[in-house]
């Protein structure tokens, strides 16, 4: 096969593959396949051996190209995740040290990330959708060094991981644009876009300020807490849609400011969760998965992006969701189908929502194997290893 760098690789040891639309697939598709694929190993091998030939980090590969393709190296929660829920065939220290190279890379305002913790707005376009972007990334090499136990590359990452927060502005409550000379970009208009020409990328800061799924809990106290951080996620779901002319093409699928057409969205409705409402994000996410999918020619109201929009549903109509991609968690939405059988491992992991209909959208109880289940989450392990959860549904 032709390789990155445009030589000729004959291997025996994994299927290579291509067409990696990490931006968006990171998010759910690839934590998806670590559910219903056999070839996880292959594809995270693929990504290393991309590693190896081009001397970067994959960003958005395309038949032995890089076309480095929107923003983050999200590369590494890919392999970090499939790492980290033990998959085979898979050489963890190599992927190690693959994903800690974004440490020393220099492009796209990593350089300003590693010395001086923020993107000046002045200096980097989009500054802030690849700052909160690269955040999600150094999560997840912290996550892979502390399994390995190193112990000061995962204080390290971990540090950086919560540089998001030198962008939240506490007066107007949103992620926005910060010069060189630490001051706000002005003016400021929260559903504002230029496509390819501000501070965020396919979106506004309507969208991006959500965009924290490593740390909702910190993105909580950076409200001020559980009140102000769920009168802020309501209005999102309320206030006008209207978009300025030239706005970007790719924010679709409103309600309100959400974008449900773009994948920096595909978290938000789940955050209720962390702020002690999860009635509000079954209200939510049934109110998504009726009005914006439909079986018709355009029933996805954005780009598929190589299968996100659909993973995103198909975990939902589940009842779960990988919020943090990296953390091995699924966290509990709203099911839309009575049963699904998951085949991962020697025994079966069956999720059934009983007394499910278009009334009956609220999550009542939740047993696992029988017994009263109180968390709001599921783990990769609990599903791996076989069980049966069971969604009692009612109409309040």
């Amino acid at each position: 096969y032709k390789g990155a760098d445009g030589k000729v690789y004959q291997t025996s040891d994994f299927v290579p593959y291509t067409i990696f639309s990490l931006w968006d697939t990171y998010r759910a598709v690839h934590p998806l396949y670590t559910l219903i694929d056999t070839r996880n190993a292959d594809y995270v091998n693929s990504l290393l051996a991309i590693y190896d030939q081009q001397k970067s980090l994959p960003i958005w590969h395309l038949a032995a190209n890089e076309t480095s393709c929107m923003v983050g190296v999200h590369s590494i929660p890919v392999i970090v995740d499939a790492c980290l829920k033990g998959f085979s065939g898979i050489d963890v220290e190599r992927a190690y040290q693959a994903v800690k190279s974004i440490r020393e890379m220099n492009d796209n305002g990593l350089d300003f990330v590693r010395n001086q913790e923020y993107i000046p707005a002045d200096k980097i376009s989009w500054s802030v959708a690849r700052a909160l972007e690269y955040a999600i990334d150094d999560y997840a090499v912290a996550q892979l060094a502390k399994h390995l136990g190193k112990e000061d590359d995962y204080q390290l990452f971990m540090k950086r991981s919560k540089y998001y927060a030198h962008y939240f502005d506490s007066d107007s409550g949103f992620m926005r644009g910060k010069l060189a000379d630490g001051s706000w970009r002005l003016p400021f208009d929260p559903s504002h876009s230029l496509h390819m020409e501000d501070d965020y990328v396919e979106g506004n800061a309507w969208q991006y300020t959500w965009l924290v799924p490593h740390d909702p809990q910190g993105l909580v106290k950076l409200f001020g807490g559980k009140k102000q951080f769920v009168e802020k996620l309501d209005s999102l779901f309320i206030v006008s849609s209207e978009l300025n002319e030239g706005a970007s093409i790719d924010i679709t699928g409103m309600i309100g400011q959400y974008a449900h057409g773009n994948e920096p969205s595909h978290h938000v409705a789940y955050l209720y969760n962390y702020a002690g409402q999860p009635h509000k994000t079954q209200k939510r996410l049934h109110e998504i998965m009726t009005t914006l999918y439909t079986d018709k020619p355009d029933g996805l109201c954005g780009n598929e992006d190589c299968g996100q929009m659909s993973a995103w549903y198909v975990f939902s109509a589940m009842g779960i969701y990988p919020v943090n991609p990296a953390s091995g968690i699924y966290v509990f939405g709203k099911p839309m189908i009575n049963k699904a059988i998951l085949k991962t491992g020697d025994n079966p992991f069956i999720i059934e929502a009983h007394n499910l209909n278009e009334n009956n959208i609220y999550i009542q109880s939740v047993k696992l194997n029988g017994r009263n289940y109180n968390k709001l989450y599921i783990t990769h392990q609990d599903i791996t290893q076989g069980g049966h959860l069971e969604f009692e549904m009612g109409s309040e």
